[in-house]
């Protein structure tokens, strides 16, 4: 695997329990249901690091016993994920946030060029009120990833962070060359790309493991 200290915008989760069910979602015998669940699970469990540096409120709270102080997350949170694979780990994530808003991009790599396009692009108007999370289990070139990153961007949001399963180096160094400020947080950072702009060893096409579709 790559050196993760090479890459000051990445974190990688070295939980045993996510190195656990990675694991199986990189084994080729893992069929899309199992498959659908651990990208769900595990998006659920990579939440709790993610969410470390929302900022947050003090509020009164009125407990059984007496009153006392709690805090609660400021602004409005939402989360994009990028179709179709995105999908899964957006509602790992809303398990634990429910209260988060969903924006949908859809973009399709073109496998000639290795180039971006999007076919859709459903977000909600004040990006800016808070957090927003993109999510695409896999950061291979960071083509997609960047180019979903400048539009969310241009639509108004000033606090982003990405949430990927497995990332490659040349797509984080991509997302560090682009934008600079965005964090990227990741279950591992892998080998290196094939000629196909595929990572490896990683997982094959996370959108078509995940229903069936390979």
């Amino acid at each position: 695997m790559a050196d993760v200290s090479a890459f000051p915008n990445l974190v990688v989760f070295n939980h045993p329990l996510i190195q656990h069910k990675l694991t199986h979602i990189r084994d080729f015998a893992t069929s899309y249901r199992p498959f659908r669940a651990l990208l769900y699970q595990i998006a659920g469990l990579m939440c709790y690091e993610v969410t470390r540096t929302f900022p947050t409120r003090s509020v009164p709270v009125q407990t059984p016993v007496e009153l006392t102080q709690g805090h609660r997350l400021v602004g409005t949170i939402t989360v994009v994920p990028v179709l179709r694979s995105g999908l899964a780990m957006a509602e790992g994530i809303l398990e634990m946030m429910p209260e988060a808003r969903v924006g949908h991009l859809g973009l399709v790599r073109d496998e000639h060029t290795l180039k971006p396009t999007v076919y859709l692009k459903r977000l909600p108007k004040d990006l800016d009120a808070g957090p927003v999370v993109l999510v695409d289990p896999m950061l291979a070139t960071g083509g997609s990833a960047s180019a979903a990153l400048s539009i969310l961007r241009e639509a108004g949001a000033k606090d982003l962070r990405m949430i990927c399963l497995v990332a490659s180096p040349e797509g984080v160094q991509r997302i560090k060359n682009d934008h600079p400020e965005v964090m990227i947080y990741a279950a591992a950072l892998d080998r290196q790309l094939n000629d196909k702009g595929y990572i490896m060893p990683g997982l094959g096409d996370a959108g078509d493991r995940m229903y069936g579709t390979g």
